[in-house]
């Protein structure tokens, strides 16, 4: 009798901008390949990434028992212990916690390991709660900066036309957005691919010569990092001058043009915002910055399309806010083939997140005033007991001396390789080692898990069921289990429910996961059916045509006024005015970002450091992959120039440093980077020798752990010297 193999379709769903279906080959309970998308309709394919999952998920490397620690507090010596044992022990912990210290003593920390609605932080945010609460953290590392200019400029964050709008566009401009390195929006790619193919004219402007820049661009303009925001306002300054701008729009859109304009003309501080000065910050040259203005000005429509890494710097949210504010002065918001410039895509699909996802509220955060740097908007997140996700170390080491929220004591880690991904690594070490007791929820050995006093190995997405809508897709997505969980992991739904018993609390959870993901597709208005979605693990969403924000607000603005306090788009944001902060204007402005080429600090470091998203990783995730770490290795990649003036060839090892840190990595040299810069895409994992210098590549061991005023985070630039590894 011949074995028979199923083949189980499910949704691939991380933090990488996508969601794309795999058919899953299982044979005697293993998967044995995994194929993608072959539908007639539109398809959602699977990356090098997708295709990947059975050499991560059976990974010698992975956890598969608790495990308590055994070595000194980071490293890595654990000895594998029951699922009994380990759950008493955090139990006990959390109690004594919560007795001595208080609730907000308890640092709950957690990201995007997970991205589905059920199994990720959620369930253990409602049992911290459920407890008395617990400390968190706000700011979110890929848009903080877009989130808070959408917001102030639009009053909401859905702000962006579909993807498949590009195609009614007559240019389009790629500003900070690699497509094919990133996801950003499954199909993007091929939307861009057939936009091209009609003859749409698209512009990228970049520090690197992309992978998008190579596959669509008709123009690549590289340009300084973190001096994108000098372009933009020099780009309103040729669009006044010559009365470019739609100037019925902004009499009837908008509000607090007249005082951008001073800005921009100099009116306000006698410096105008000329070509001739941003070619000076930027080293773009003022013909090609005058030249693009005019053509974003009259080309109609045309589709100004923000990436993030732009807005990742000093200041970022005055990077969006400009774009934005552009994206207002050529009339393009609220039009087939326009773009309202906002970072920030996605549809609402009207989720009900009921049962255990729904928290009743986090009791650390009742009657506690808002941070003057919140919008009124921004929720809990604006309350003063979050700490900055860039701040976190501080928050640990100084306590309420240091003017935090509270003393720290317990750290809950979820879903998330932490301290790899945050920065000022050696600081983040500094402060793991001070705490009483930390618990980690992971798949792999991490950086942060190996901090860990108690381990716990999670479950795969593919060894339990969920629900997913990925960001911008017209698409709901059932992530279906295919095989059952490897060795003794466990879900997150099923630890925070064993601690609740341990903890006593009763009403934590009374629903199945079944009956808990029914609960979420019935609150949809789109699902017509919870088992066909099983069964599929795909309901595409059919739309009349491309999705446009702000149609109805341009259509008719009377009846749909902006979600801001004027109802209009707002150029000047008194929200922002009440702020009082200099260093967060009412109007988007240029200012310096810190570690710049002027800084006195670049005579010993003379390279700016960038840490892009690498193609085939997700942040951390699929660094310890074999079949991609062939493909794409973890390398510091330069410029030509820059390499010879230092003696450094292709695959030399090189040390790269300054004063906070150090690590040894192969160099990539290349004409694809404008020379002065250095780039080490993010997630490579921290592996330090025995002297502390990084082995693996991760660029936190460079970074600032200094936020954007407003919140955005820094991942650059920075200033690094490179040398090669004999030299010194």
């Amino acid at each position: 009798m011949m074995d028979t193999e199923e083949v189980i379709n499910t949704i691939c769903h991380h933090d990488c901008g996508g969601g794309c279906l795999l058919k899953v080959h299982v044979r005697d309970g293993v998967v044995t390949r995994i194929e993608t998308d072959d539908s007639e309709d539109l398809q959602y394919r699977a990356c090098p990434k997708g295709r990947a999952h059975r050499q991560k998920m059976y990974s010698p490397d992975r956890l598969r028992y608790p495990m308590k620690r055994v070595g000194e507090r980071g490293e890595g010596k654990f000895e594998c212990i029951s699922w009994d044992e380990a759950l008493d022990k955090v139990a006990s912990e959390l109690k004594r916690v919560y007795e001595t210290y208080g609730a907000s003593a308890v640092l709950r920390l957690g990201g995007t390991g997970d991205m589905g609605q059920l199994h990720r932080p959620m369930p253990m945010n409602r049992l911290l709660s459920l407890m008395g609460g617990y400390s968190t953290t706000w700011g979110i590392a890929s848009f903080e900066g877009a989130l808070f200019a959408s917001l102030t400029t639009y009053g909401t964050t859905v702000s962006a036309n579909d993807r498949n709008d590009l195609l009614n566009s007559s240019l389009i401009i790629m500003w900070g957005l690699d497509v094919v390195g990133t996801i950003h929006g499954n199909n993007t790619r091929w939307y861009l691919a057939q936009a091209r193919e009609k003859g749409t004219r698209i512009v990228s402007i970049d520090p690197k010569y992309t992978n998008a820049t190579a596959t669509f661009a008709h123009q690549w303009i590289p340009i300084r990092p973190g001096t994108d925001t000098a372009m933009l306002i020099a780009m309103a300054y040729v669009m006044i001058k010559e009365n470019l701008q739609d100037q019925s729009f902004l009499d009837t859109y908008t509000i607090g043009f007249d005082r951008f304009k001073d800005y921009v003309l100099g009116i306000e501080d006698g410096v105008p915002k000329t070509p001739a000065w941003a070619e000076a910050i930027t080293g773009v040259s003022a013909e090609v910055i005058a030249s693009l203005a005019r053509e974003y000005a009259i080309a109609r429509p045309a589709a100004l399309m923000p990436g993030w890494s732009a807005g990742r710097t000093a200041n970022g949210e005055q990077f969006h806010r400009a774009i934005m504010v552009l994206a207002a002065m050529t009339g393009n918001v609220g039009k087939h083939g326009g773009n309202s410039g906002a970072g920030v895509y996605g549809q609402s699909y009207n989720f009900s997140l009921g049962g255990i996802l729904t928290e009743a509220g986090n009791p650390v955060d009742e009657g506690v005033p808002r941070r003057k740097n919140a919008l009124p908007t921004s929720g809990a997140v604006g309350l003063s007991s979050r700490i900055h996700n860039s701040k976190v170390w501080d928050a640990i080491l100084e306590g309420k001396a240091g003017g935090y929220p509270a003393d720290y004591k317990l750290l809950y880690v979820i879903n998330s390789n932490y301290l790899n991904q945050r920065p000022n690594i050696n600081k983040g070490i500094k402060a793991l080692k001070t705490l009483e007791f930390i618990v980690v929820q992971e798949q792999f050995m991490t950086a942060t898990a190996r901090f860990a006093d108690i381990l716990l190995p999670m479950s795969y997405f593919m060894e339990r069921n969920d629900i997913t809508t990925a960001g911008g897709l017209s698409f709901y997505g059932y992530m279906n289990k295919v095989v059952e969980p490897y060795y003794e992991t466990k879900s997150h739904l099923e630890v925070a429910a064993a601690l609740a018993e341990r903890l006593g609390i009763s009403d934590f959870n009374d629903k199945t996961e079944e009956e808990l993901l029914k609960e979420i597709v019935a609150g949809s208005k789109d699902i017509p059916d919870y088992d066909i979605l099983k069964r599929d693990a795909i309901y595409r969403v059919k739309l009349s045509e491309p999705g446009v924000a702000f149609k109805k607000q341009i259509e008719d603005p009377q009846n749909n006024p902006f979600p801001t306090p004027s109802g209009k788009i707002e150029i000047y944001s008194q929200q922002i005015a009440y702020m009082d902060d200099p260093m967060i204007p009412p109007i988007p402005k240029y200012f310096e970002t810190r570690e710049s080429l002027n800084d006195s600090l670049a005579k010993k470091y003379p390279l700016q450091l960038i840490t892009t998203h690498p193609k085939l990783r997700v942040h951390s995730q699929f660094y310890n992959v074999p079949w991609l770490t062939e493909l794409e290795s973890q390398v510091a990649i330069m410029n030509t120039a820059d390499a010879r003036a230092r003696g450094i060839k292709d695959g030399d090892q090189v040390r790269v440093f300054n004063d906070r840190g150090k690590m040894v990595i192969p160099a990539r040299v290349t004409q694809r980077i404008m020379p002065g810069v250095v780039d080490i895409p993010e997630g490579g994992w921290y592996i330090p020798d025995e002297y502390g210098i990084d082995r693996g590549g991760c660029p936190n061991v460079l970074t600032l752990d200094e936020p954007s005023p407003a919140g955005a985070f820094v991942s650059g630039p920075y200033l690094v010297q490179v040398r090669k590894v004999e030299e010194d």
